[in-house]
């Protein structure tokens, strides 16, 4: 049975795709007679951390090389780290444009919301284990997570 829609170019998303890779953008959106095909990439994981906060024993000891700083660092913090419950897609709140459910420095206590993991359309919240201090958010709204990953550090 024929809806009239115009049936999805497979070529078409790879030309996107490849487009995407050679101008090195974040995102791509085309529209053509009522079909609207929009290709982005994953942002690159940002590690915010608390400027008040102590580093670890551990990484004082020894003087990293800059750029794998942030990876150490959230590397150190993942034993006590928040971990996603599942593959998927991190939202930092609710929805699009609103608040997001928590920022470094928030207190929250056991059983809080602190973000959302979408998979398979449907969205988990990923609650506070224990109360305490947001120390540290180790992903960007919209970033693919994987199983175990550490997301937020609580202390």
């Amino acid at each position: 049975m024929s809806t009239g829609k115009t049936k999805l170019d497979t070529g078409l998303v790879r030309e996107l795709a490849a487009i995407l890779r050679e101008a090195d953008l974040g995102e791509i959106e085309v529209e053509h007679e009522g079909l609207r095909i929009r290709v982005s990439k994953p942002a690159a994981p940002v590690v915010q951390a608390a400027m008040a906060a102590p580093m670890p024993v551990a990484a004082a000891a020894a003087a990293p090389a800059p750029a794998a700083a942030p990876v150490e660092a959230a590397a150190a913090a993942s034993d006590n780290a928040i971990k996603s419950p599942m593959v998927g897609t991190a939202y930092l709140s609710p929805e699009p444009g609103a608040k997001a459910f928590i920022n470094i420095g928030d207190k929250v206590k056991k059983g809080d919301t602190l973000m959302l993991v979408e998979a398979m359309k449907t969205f988990n919240p990923v609650e506070a284990d224990r109360a305490g201090t947001v120390k540290a958010i180790y992903v960007t709204d919209s970033q693919p997570v994987e199983y175990g990953e550490p997301l937020i550090l609580i202390e």
